[in-house]
């Protein structure tokens, strides 16, 4: 497993994460390691930039990883669905309140928020390796997984989308300690084990 320390907003906005997010997986082919054993996971902020390093490597027609899992992806920097008012009231990390990192502008700063490398949400994700996507009824950010979830789908990428009732944010911070996230990070290594049959199949 390969953690990039990347650079974070508002010392380092935008295209900052994605310049690292791009050099570490440079790095990770450089030590010859082959793509279709790569799958590329984040939560929150970091399942927005999964989304967004695939959008740009298949737009500079590199290699694509073998899949994607995304953890309450944080993918629509314009805050355009439907769950940012639904849940407002009811999700109990970003609820209540506008004064957190959801809700301001300081990881793409001066640039445009409908870019689809800072909002995956408006990409097209034509050509994306299989995806796995989690995340809690109750959160603020639903609507980012499941319109992506969708897009992703027209386009025709095999995308399995799983909404945990009674859920919050990156609820699969728990581990083992509650049944939902032991449940999630199951459902992980189910995922890793189809796409990996899936290469093998293939072969």
């Amino acid at each position: 497993v390969i953690s990039p320390d990347y650079r974070v907003a508002p010392e380092d906005p935008y295209p900052a994460a994605l310049e690292d997010a791009l050099a570490s997986y440079k790095w990770i082919l450089e030590k010859e390691y082959a793509p279709e054993n790569i799958i590329i996971a984040g939560d929150s902020a970091g399942g927005g930039l999964s989304l967004a390093l695939t959008l740009y490597l298949r737009d500079h027609d590199m290699p694509l990883p073998a899949g994607i899992i995304t953890m309450s992806a944080w993918t629509d920097l314009t805050k355009s669905g439907e769950s940012y008012e639904e849940n407002f009231n009811i999700d109990p990390i970003f609820g209540g309140t506008k004064e957190t990192m959801v809700y301001m502008d300081g990881y793409y700063k001066d640039d445009d928020p409908h870019n689809p490398y800072i909002s995956p949400i408006f990409g097209d994700m034509t050509g994306f390796p299989p995806m796995l996507m989690q995340v809690g009824d109750r959160e603020v950010l639903l609507s980012d997984t499941l319109s992506v979830a969708d897009a992703a789908k027209k386009a025709g990428v095999l995308v399995k989308t799983h909404v945990y009732p009674g859920m919050f944010h990156v609820f699969q911070m728990g581990l083992s300690l509650y049944p939902e996230s032991k449940e999630a990070w199951e459902e992980v290594r189910r995922f890793i084990r189809i796409v990996k049959g899936m290469e093998k199949s293939e072969e």
